[in-house]
């Protein structure tokens, strides 16, 4: 059986739930700033996000629910190069290879119709599930950023990685194979 999950593009009407998302502790916990977003500050950002042709967004359901965010950022034609984050909102759905799914779909845009060749991204340092979860896929490390923020007073380092098409090729049908056999269209 397929699971049903698509990322579809965010829209006006998810404001309020992706404010909603973003201030939950287990979310938060993960973000560069962790403070609880008050309205102002989250229109401001919403607003932005839906017409900042440098940004993408879409909204991850799974069986008919919006269950979490996934977007790419500083997209660059010019460098044909992008960043890219997600976050699963919703709690019962983590640990079921949803977020790998999400890798894959963002990947095969990035490498696809965006027609991109580098994609980048930063990891809390002790946010080892991801961080692994990267090196799965093909992304490696491209560097440390020692004492790149700080969260509860305390300095935290950053894992950042990069992955090319070349690297994605060569973990490609293993990863599709993997995803297949748990029920994720691929």
């Amino acid at each position: 059986m397929t699971l049903d999950v698509t990322l579809r593009p965010l829209e006006a009407a998810d404001s309020a739930k992706v404010r909603d998302w973003r201030n939950q502790e287990d979310v938060r916990r993960w973000m560069y700033s962790d403070h609880i977003i008050p309205p102002d500050e989250h229109d401001r950002w919403f607003a932005g996000a839906l017409i900042d042709p440098r940004r993408r967004y879409w909204i991850i359901t799974l069986e008919g629910r919006d269950v979490g965010l996934a977007n790419l950022a500083d997209i660059s034609r010019e460098h044909r190069r992008c960043a890219w984050a997600y976050y699963l909102a919703d709690g019962s759905v983590r640990g079921r290879g949803l977020g790998a799914f999400v890798e894959y779909w963002v990947i095969e845009q990035v490498f696809g119709p965006q027609g991109l060749t580098k994609l980048c991204c930063e990891v809390l340092a002790d946010n080892e599930p991801v961080w692994k979860l990267h090196e799965a896929f093909g992304f490696e490390r491209e560097g440390l950023f020692r004492n790149h923020i700080y969260k509860d007073g305390q300095a935290v380092d950053v894992i950042a990685l990069a992955l090319m098409p070349e690297a994605w090729e060569k973990v490609r049908p293993a990863s599709r194979e993997r995803l297949a056999a748990r029920g994720f269209p691929v």
